[in-house]
């Protein structure tokens, strides 16, 4: 398929409510619920309480304002720090976490990270716990050589990428470079944690089309080992959602780690 045309994500920037309300809200319309909600959450719930995790630093770059997969980072790290390349996806984020009027509902997402059918205080606890993680939204450039200049951001235990690497690179090349400028954030023996989309062309955010770089798991495994990592886990699902928003055929979990 000839991508040429597509948009891409850092040039263009899409909405970032409307990314949202598309792939990962609570409305009866949106159909990736197994596959961008379930399935990550599910995986990073289990990389974190079966792991041994240590310190205190989480860098997060991902896609649009997309924030449901960090709810189960809030109880291991004391700082989550976001970095964010557009104002709009910022405001967004910044909306929820001081809990503006119109601010994005996340709650169908907490629920999914919270062991209890209707206690209200939990998700409400939780809810809390995550905005008082979620204090550092920075904005960034991916490129400059220091992404945050000036600031200078202490090395990360862990990295999580949502989907970013996948809308943000152009081919091969481009993502090994981004894999690695990202990667260059992480401590000795931290872990890098990248999701995303499998055998992918494109995605729609309202009427937009937008470019996404297609990949395998092979490419994904040999990419994270060329750089030095060790891969820990590695979780592939098969599409569920049938919507031609998104050409994907499945996604991916990987957990990787560089040796101290």
């Amino acid at each position: 398929m000839d991508t040429r045309n597509y948009k891409l994500y850092h040039e263009c920037g899409f909405d970032s409510r409307q990314f949202l309300e598309q792939y990962v809200s609570d409305s009866p319309k949106m159909v990736f619920e197994e596959d961008f909600l379930i399935f990550p959450i599910k995986n990073l719930r289990k990389t974190f309480t079966e792991g041994h995790i240590t310190g205190d630093v989480l860098i997060d770059l991902s896609t649009g304002s997309v924030v449901h997969h960090l709810f189960a980072a809030c109880d291991f790290f004391k700082h989550i720090i976001v970095l964010k390349a557009r104002d709009r996806c910022i405001m967004e984020l910044k909306r929820w976490v001081d809990e503006r009027t119109g601010a994005f509902h996340w709650g169908h997402a907490t629920k999914l990270h919270v062991d209890t059918e209707e206690d209200s205080y939990k998700l409400q606890e939780k809810e809390e716990k995550m905005r008082s993680a979620l204090q550092h939204i920075v904005k960034c450039d991916f490129e400059k050589e220091n992404m945050m200049d000036p600031i200078i951001l202490p090395p990360a235990d862990y990295i999580i990428s949502f989907g970013l690497l996948d809308v943000l690179c152009k081919d091969r090349d481009n993502y090994m470079r981004y894999l690695r400028k990202f990667s260059s954030l992480l401590k000795p023996g931290g872990h890098f944690v990248i999701v995303g989309c499998l055998d992918t062309t494109y995605y729609i955010v309202g009427k937009e089309k937008f470019h996404y770089f297609s990949y395998d798991e092979e490419f994904v495994r040999k990419a994270l080992v060329g750089e030095g990592f060790i891969i820990d886990r590695c979780e592939v699902k098969m599409r569920m959602g049938v919507s031609d928003l998104c050409d994907y055929k499945g996604v991916i979990f990987v957990v990787a780690h560089r040796e101290k």
